[in-house]
C-alpha cells in the first residue's frame, strides 16, 4: 500500500510539472494534465492514503468519553502541568 501512494503521488506531481511545461505551447492540454494531476490526488491519492492510516486503529480510542477524560486529568496531574 506504501508503495502505491508513493507511485500515485510521483504520478500526479509528475502530471501537474508536465502540465505546465506543456501548457506554454499547447494551452488546452497542460491544462487538461495539469486537471487530471490534480484530481488524482484529491479523488484517489487523498481517501486511500486516509485509508492506509487508519484501517487498523479504533475510533473509540480518539472519541472524548468519560474513560478518556480521566485518562487526561489523570496524566496533568501526575505531570502538574
Amino acid at each position: 500500500m506504501k508503495y502505491i501512494l508513493i507511485t500515485l503521488l510521483l504520478l500526479a506531481i509528475l502530471g501537474t510539472c508536465l502540465g505546465f511545461y506543456i501548457r506554454a505551447e499547447d494551452l488546452k492540454t497542460g491544462e487538461f494534465l495539469i486537471g487530471i494531476s490534480i484530481a488524482i490526488t484529491f479523488f484517489i491519492t487523498m481517501p486511500v492514503f486516509i485509508y492506509h492510516r487508519w484501517k487498523n486503529r479504533s475510533v473509540k480510542d480518539y472519541m472524548l468519553t468519560k474513560e478518556n477524560i480521566d485518562k487526561m486529568r489523570n496524566y496533568s496531574k501526575d505531570k502538574k502541568l
